[in-house]
C-alpha cells in the first residue's frame, strides 16, 4: 500500500493494474473510480460499494455514477491513504447489490424532425435505420446512475452493434425527452439544451419536474423498456 498512500498524500490518483483508481478532489472529495469496462455486475458492486460509504458518519454525501462513486466528507481527511484501504477492501469483499427497481414502458416516436440522428446512427453502424429501432426496442435497459443534469438517467444494456460516438458538433437545443445514443450507452434528454447524443426519437414522458416529488422520474435501479408509438424514416 506504499504507492497508494504515497499518490494520495501528494493529492494524485491511485491506481493498481487491475485495481481502482481512487483520487482527491480537493481536501473534503474522493473519487472512486472502478476498474474494467461499463458492466451490469460492475455497477451492481457500485452501488454496494455506496451503501458502505453511506454508513460511514465521517461521509456527508455519496453521489453514485457510471462505474464510478464520489463522496463528500463532513471536514478535510487527515489520513485519505486510509479511507483508499478501506475502500479497496470494500470493492474486493462486498457482493453485488441487486435494486428491484420499478418497469417502465416508453413509447417512442422514432425518427422525424425529433430523431434527426437515426440516419446518422444507421450509416455509422451499417444497418437501416429500421434494424436500428428493432436492436433499440429489445433490451430492457437499466437505470445505472443519475446525472449529468437533473433526472437524467445513464442506462445500461444497449445492444453493441448501436453503439455510435457522441456528436463532434453538439445539437444547440436538443429538447427534453429526446431518446438518444450516445456511445456504449442509452439515454433519454431530461432538460432542453445543448447535447452530444445521437438523438434518434422523442417520448412525451417528462424526466424532471421541479413541482413533483421526487423531481426525477426514474431513480437508480428501474429498468426501461422502449416500443415504437410511431415511425417516420
Amino acid at each position: 500500500m506504499t504507492e497508494t498512500i504515497t499518490a494520495l498524500e501528494r493529492g494524485q490518483s491511485a491506481v493498481s493494474a487491475d485495481g481502482p483508481t481512487i483520487s482527491m478532489i480537493g481536501t473534503r472529495a474522493m473519487l472512486f473510480e472502478a476498474p474494467g469496462e461499463f458492466t451490469l455486475a460492475c455497477q451492481r458492486r457500485i452501488w454496494a460499494l455506496m451503501d458502505a460509504c453511506a454508513e460511514r458518519s465521517d461521509i456527508e454525501e455519496v453521489m453514485p455514477g457510471v462505474t464510478n462513486l464520489m463522496l463528500i466528507f463532513s471536514i478535510p481527511l487527515e489520513n485519505p491513504e486510509m479511507v483508499a484501504v478501506w475502500l479497496r477492501n470494500a470493492w474486493e469483499t462486498l457482493p453485488e447489490k441487486h435494486i428491484k427497481g420499478r418497469l417502465f414502458e416508453v413509447a417512442v416516436r422514432y425518427g422525424g424532425e425529433l430523431g434527426s440522428d437515426l440516419s446518422r446512427v444507421a450509416e455509422h453502424c451499417r444497418m437501416s435505420p429500421q434494424d436500428v429501432i428493432t436492436l433499440h426496442q429489445a433490451p430492457l435497459y437499466t437505470v445505472c446512475a443519475l446525472g449529468s443534469v437533473p433526472g437524467f438517467g445513464y442506462l445500461h444494456g444497449l445492444d453493441p452493434r448501436l453503439e455510435t460516438p457522441r456528436k463532434s458538433v453538439p445539437s444547440l437545443n436538443m429538447l427534453a425527452g429526446t431518446v438518444t445514443i450516445g456511445g456504449p450507452q442509452a439515454g433519454i434528454s431530461a432538460l432542453t439544451g445543448p447535447n452530444g447524443w445521437n438523438s434518434i426519437g422523442f417520448t412525451d414522458l417528462v424526466m424532471f419536474d421541479p413541482q413533483r416529488s421526487p423531481p426525477a422520474l426514474f431513480e437508480v435501479g428501474d429498468q426501461i423498456r422502449f416500443y415504437a408509438e410511431s415511425i417516420e424514416l
